[in-house]
């Protein structure tokens, strides 16, 4: 679903993806990582390596889906 909202003197397109297909994501991701956890024979510092690895990667895809990344593009240090 695509939504423009209009703030003042700009108007931002918004992506709206619904609760089910990010609780979907996060449920998929969490038994992919499960499973290469116990069945595939690892070094327990690979296992944490690549546990740190997904769970980073999907913060930021949440962060993303949420709009926070965008809104951190006009913050000027």
């Amino acid at each position: 679903m695509l939504t423009f909202v209009n703030i003042g003197y700009k108007t931002f397109k918004l992506i709206i993806m619904p609760i089910l297909t990010i609780l979907i994501v996060i449920l998929v991701a969490g038994v992919l990582l499960w499973l290469v956890n116990s069945y595939i024979p690892m070094q327990r510092t690979v296992k944490k390596i690549l546990n740190a690895v997904v769970v980073i990667i999907l913060v930021i895809w949440l962060l993303n889906v949420f709009g926070v990344l965008d809104s951190l593009q006009n913050i000027r240090i």
